[in-house]
């Protein structure tokens, strides 16, 4: 797979979901439209650990986005989703995740930010805070509770849905690019590696996993805090 950290500009990439498909847009470039592969003909991909089947669209959306992104690739679609499980360890056998680098949501407060970026201003990369939530890239956003309070959040209720915490999301160098321009910095992960590291590893925002299908939540619903415990670290 290649991703936005190996090619910043896939970023400035903009796909729109539309009917049977998708209409992608990239500066300099002509929009694409591409349907969905039928399955008809699959390939072998692999997601960092996850060996699994994909289909493969057609190759004018190969040749658009190895031209973008300038190595060649292919466009792949995941017309099963049943096929790929997230890691065994934070998960339940039933448990299912999309081309997601490896759970179904993301969940970050604005919190949690807020508290991030007092403390880029303090730290010797003032300049390049305050960062915005789309470095984070989350699913969900919420507000309403103390920074860092979602360490200790381990089932939630969004509305009509509830979730399980499965692990908080170790952060990579894709949080230094801006979404904007594609450009690098340092800062988040600078900041963080200085007051949210354990493991080794620096931590922002934590992965759910659905456990109501069909459910759907909206902009603006309750989110309860059903089971939680005391946490002075992420969970992991």
């Amino acid at each position: 797979m290649v991703t936005a950290r190996q090619r910043p500009y896939l970023v400035l990439v903009r796909p729109e979901l539309q009917a049977g498909g998708l209409l992608v847009r990239a500066p300099g470039a002509d929009p694409l439209r591409v349907q969905a592969p039928d399955g008809a003909a699959l390939i072998d991909v692999r997601v960092f650990s996850s060996a699994l089947a994909a289909a493969p669209a057609p190759d004018a959306a190969h040749a658009w986005f190895s031209k973008v992104i300038g190595q060649p690739v292919r466009l792949v679609y995941l017309d099963d989703p049943t096929r790929r499980r997230p890691n065994p360890r934070y998960s339940k056998v039933v448990d299912r995740v999309s081309f997601a680098d490896g759970y179904p949501l993301l969940l970050a407060t604005e919190e949690s930010l807020a508290a991030l970026n007092d403390l880029i201003a303090e730290g010797p990369r003032a300049e390049e805070g305050p960062v915005p939530m789309a470095r984070f890239r989350p699913n969900l956003v919420v507000a309403g509770a103390a920074p860092w309070a979602e360490d200790g959040w381990r089932v939630l209720r969004i509305g009509a849905a509830q979730f399980r915490a499965a692990k908080a999301c170790d952060r990579c160098v894709l949080t230094t690019i801006d979404p904007d321009t594609a450009s690098r910095g340092r800062e988040p992960l600078m900041t963080l590696a200085r007051h949210r590291r354990w493991d080794g590893k620096a931590w922002f925002a934590i992965n759910l996993i659905p456990d109501s299908p069909g459910a759907a939540v909206h902009v603006g619903d309750h989110v309860e805090v059903l089971e939680q415990v005391a946490a002075g670290e992420p969970l992991r």
